[in-house]
């Protein structure tokens, strides 16, 4: 099992079939040019769990607030729909909070669509509390 981030045109798209279980939204032919985009203006890194094969895969990005200091965010988190519950999520999680360490963050946070009942135990499972509700507007 080898955890790394994807850097390469073909690593990245080799991510596309599980974190598209999550963005289906997104396109194949999109998916390349936003994550690229994302990491080259947002410094957004894409991680992912390879065992033979992609089995899970997380986006993150390291930013700082005014209230809490530096923090690593998790923008999308996903298991293979095929492998969930096989722990390859919990190795991801524990790799990137070893990440916001070797970064110096305070925090790791997340936001997750109300509907993810499943993923908010795993997120409590994990240690994480409620601590704001996330509001938006479309403009």
């Amino acid at each position: 099992m080898n955890i790394s981030i994807a850097e390469t045109d073909q690593d990245i798209v080799g991510c596309y079939e599980v974190l598209s279980q999550l963005r289906p939204h997104i396109s194949k032919d999109d998916f390349l040019k936003r994550i690229l985009s994302l990491t080259h203006n947002c410094g957004y890194k894409l991680a992912r769990l390879d065992d033979n094969g992609i089995k899970a895969v997380a986006g993150y990005r390291i930013s700082d607030w005014l209230h809490t200091g530096k923090y690593l965010e998790i923008e999308d988190l996903i298991t293979s729909a095929e492998k969930r519950s096989s722990g390859y999520g919990g190795k991801l999680f524990d790799w990137i909070l070893e990440q916001a360490k070797v970064e110096g963050c305070n925090q790791v946070r997340l936001v997750s669509g109300i509907q993810r009942e499943q993923a908010h135990k795993f997120y409590i499972e994990k240690g994480m509390v409620w601590e704001a509700k996330y509001f938006s507007i479309n403009v």
